[in-house]
């Protein structure tokens, strides 16, 4: 798989992968960007090259490790990134997934079939709502605690940032780059509708549910690289 350099143009990756613009979309870039290089477009826009190339090779490529985030000035900056990404999750994809699950139980309400009644749906849905909920709930400890502490750190002395923030030692939270829980969850959601789900239902409704869930379960899987490869060295430094 490619690994994108700053002479590279910012068409390249999106055409390899057009999931990518819900990233480049993080950093204040949207669609026509032209034939402009990584570089023209970072620096037109006031970004740090080194490490929007970090962000977008690591979510592409699973085997890259960005070597060049080591400056502790990049904690703020891979925080920001995830803390939008966190509010692209709560306020775009978890309400698309919402509207379309919800429509496919209308719709399994209003069947008048014997069959309606056992396809899973409704064991679906209240499995659903759980993994909904641990999201959520993951993105909670980010915006209400991981986040606030680490933009505390990254603005104190390495000698001081632990003598104001206090909370970091009373309370047990799932620190920001151990996800796996919620992604091995969304892949049994995924599964269950594979392999589970029977019966009538509508069929559109169906694949536009498990569609959403595999958007959202790739993006999960990938941003979470991005939370292990250069979150996770960043707080080691700070933590």
């Amino acid at each position: 798989m490619a690994v994108y350099t700053k002479d590279s143009r910012l068409s390249e990756p999106i055409f390899e992968d057009p999931s990518i613009v819900a990233v480049i979309n993080r950093f204040g870039i949207f669609l026509g960007v032209g034939d402009c290089t990584i570089s023209e477009i970072c620096v037109d826009a006031g970004i740090d090259t080194d490490f929007f190339l970090a962000v977008i090779n690591t979510y592409l490529n699973p085997d890259y490790f960005p070597e060049r985030i080591a400056e502790r000035t990049h904690l703020s900056m891979v925080v920001n990134y995830l803390e939008k990404t966190d509010h692209y999750y709560e306020r775009i994809q978890i309400p698309n997934i919402d509207r379309h699950f919800n429509l496919l139980m209308q719709r399994k309400a209003d069947c008048g079939s014997e069959s309606c009644g056992d396809n899973n749906l409704q064991l679906l849905n209240k499995f659903y709502l759980e993994v909904r909920s641990d999201i959520l709930s993951m993105i909670r400890d980010d915006i209400d605690y991981w986040f606030p502490y680490l933009k505390f750190c990254d603005n104190v002395s390495d000698d001081s940032f632990h003598k104001g923030y206090g909370i970091h030692d009373s309370r047990k939270i799932e620190l920001p780059y151990d996800k796996s829980n919620i992604e091995d969850k969304i892949r049994d959601l995924i599964s269950f509708f594979v392999i589970h789900l029977k019966g009538d239902y509508d069929r559109n409704l169906c694949v536009a549910v498990v569609s959403a869930i595999s958007v959202l379960d790739k993006d999960i899987r990938q941003n979470n690289r991005i939370r292990d490869r250069i979150l996770k060295p960043l707080c080691e430094r700070s933590l």
